[in-house]
């Protein structure tokens, strides 16, 4: 009989005890502990058993309770016998930032300090009996929310140390999610104050503590060193591309089928393997996404599940805002190309509104992209990453977020498309202007100052919105060779009785150009001296079913005017 599925258990010992569906993943105590590594980052997408592996850990090393002897006694780690002496036999402190979610920096502050405080509190026991002297007692008691930032940072290298009064034995330290916070901080703008908080407390815990034996920290991305991890020389850091940990974190090809077979759903692999498949970790491939695996399993239904559990906000803003080669890559990749890319792994917050590749490494972290292909340059030194969408499931979370963006004049953008296909030029001016007059800042308005002011951004993110319209119906590309020149946008239909489009799109110049009208006239005779109907032609499509329309951009005014 199969295990029962059951959604969100996150405590490894309900799991177990409840013979609810499982995948043994305890090698990762094995892996981890053989490595002898002081302190262990590593980042995974959400949703990838982070907090569950975690749980787990804790369980199986905590000296607090020896009765969790029993939940490993039928999986792979109880079968080596050395990990059966050292189970239960060390303090833990286990802690997470998973909620930690702030408008401010002093509302994030004080969170972080009442996990702490939550901390000290389960401890409470510690200061029961002679073990603490009279001070040791009295900073136990003051420990609160509103302790200083010097109280604070040094707050769980003392519990370290109580712990170690009390056992005898050094700590294990497990802090889940550690970057959750950070996210937020950079979206919110008050970075530079968690950062350097975040510093402190982590240096005193991780690094100027002698009573620590091991850590293990997680969350989705590795923040640069120098942001919050300066003084930690003894990080051991694990990313998405490292080949450490590769089978411990989502389920590997032969794990999913595995369990498709015990559910009676053998049948549904391939359609399976095309929604939650596509991750790679190291050299580690055909991973899958585990939370949208247990809830198929639960449902028998192909849905986005993982794209659902949170938000998305940061990953919509980036590509929302970002520069023309941006959406033109992300352009790319939703029509199911590759983009080639260097990627940095140490995320630097202040640089994704400046650089191209730091927005791709995030995505990449997040699992939002997988790595096709890696090419070392040896004359440069340089690696570059061949990415594409994750899966199926990634793509269609994207598609809706473009939706998103013209959900509040969906009327006004759907009539343009319609206006479009029809060849109605009035109706097409009328909704374009309607449409840009909302969305023109809605894309243009970057952190910086001196990003500011590009209408690139607004049409390219126009050109996402058609591709996610029209894929059905069309084979829709930008800024792409043909004949002379380059087009901005052309729209090759997929059945031969629609009509092929070509747009340009241009800004006014003013001291050339009278009017908009004279603007989209110049578009038109662009199109016409580059000879972009090449590419249309060159595939068989004739002159007379191809439609031309120079779109002419002021500010917000928008006029289109229609070729021969």
């Amino acid at each position: 009989m199969a295990r029962k599925v059951s959604i969100g258990y996150q405590e490894f010992d309900d799991m177990i005890r409840g013979n609810l569906f499982y995948i043994d993943k305890t090698g990762f105590i094995k892996e981890w502990w053989d490595r002898r590594d002081k302190v262990t980052l590593i980042t995974r997408p959400r949703r990838f058993g982070k907090t569950l592996t975690m749980d787990m850990v804790r369980k199986f090393f905590s000296i607090e309770h020896p009765e969790n002897r029993e939940l490993f006694q039928e999986l792979n780690i109880w079968k080596d016998p050395y990990y059966q002496e050292i189970q239960g036999k060390y303090p833990v402190i286990s802690l997470s930032f998973s909620d930690i979610k702030e408008n401010s920096y002093p509302q994030v502050r004080k969170k972080i300090c009442e996990v702490i405080v939550d901390l000290y509190n389960y401890f409470y026991f510690l200061t029961e009996g002679a073990l603490l002297n009279p001070r040791e007692k009295e900073y136990f008691y003051q420990i609160s929310s509103e302790m200083e930032d010097s109280e604070a940072s040094i707050a769980l290298r003392r519990l370290s140390g109580y712990l170690y009064k009390y056992y005898g034995k050094k700590v294990i330290i497990l802090l889940d999610e550690y970057d959750t916070p950070m996210l937020e901080a950079y979206e919110r703008e008050y970075w530079e104050e968690l950062a350097t908080f975040t510093r402190s407390l982590f240096n005193a815990t991780f690094k100027n503590n002698p009573y620590l034996e091991r850590a293990i920290m997680t969350g989705v991305t590795r923040v640069s060193k120098e942001s919050i991890f300066s003084d930690l020389n003894n990080l051991k850091v694990i990313t998405t591309t490292s080949e450490e940990y590769g089978d411990c974190f989502g389920f590997t090809e032969e794990e999913v089928f595995a369990a498709l077979d015990e559910y009676g759903l053998s049948h549904k692999k391939q359609e399976v393997k095309n929604w939650y498949d596509g991750f790679t970790f190291g050299n580690h491939t055909d991973i899958y996404n585990p939370w949208s695996i247990t809830n198929f399993l639960d449902t028998g239904k192909l849905q986005p599940y993982w794209a659902n559990t949170s938000s998305n906000h940061l990953a919509d803003v980036l590509i929302r805002e970002g520069s023309k080669d941006i959406k033109i890559d992300f352009e790319n990749l939703l029509l199911g190309k590759n983009i080639i890319t260097q990627i940095d792994e140490q995320i630097v917050y202040d640089q994704l509104s400046e650089r191209e590749s730091a927005i791709w490494s995030l995505f990449l972290a997040s699992g939002y992209l997988k790595v096709e292909k890696v090419d070392f340059l040896e004359e440069s030194g340089r690696t570059f990453y061949s990415l594409s969408l994750t899966n199926k499931e990634v793509r269609i979370m994207f598609e809706n977020m473009i939706h998103g963006w013209f959900a509040d004049y969906d009327s006004n953008y759907n009539d343009f498309v319609k206006a479009l296909l029809q060849e109605d030029l009035k109706a097409m001016n009328l909704y374009m202007n309607r449409v840009a007059a909302v969305t023109f800042s809605f894309f243009d308005t970057g952190r910086k100052a001196s990003l500011r002011g590009q209408p690139e951004r607004f049409y390219h993110g126009f050109i996402l919105g058609l591709i996610v319209e029209l894929e059905d119906r069309y084979q829709i590309t930008s800024n792409r060779e043909s004949g002379f020149g380059r087009y901005d946008v052309i729209l090759e239909p997929k059945k031969p009785e629609d009509k092929a489009i070509i747009m340009e799109f241009k800004v006014q110049d003013t001291t050339d150009e009278k009017n908009l009208s004279e603007t989209a006239q110049a578009a038109l005779q662009q199109i016409e001296e580059q000879k972009y109907e090449t590419v249309l032609t060159s595939k068989g499509i004739p002159s007379d079913k191809i439609r031309k329309y120079g779109f002419a951009f002021c500010g917000k005014k928008v006029f289109i005017g229609a070729g021969k």
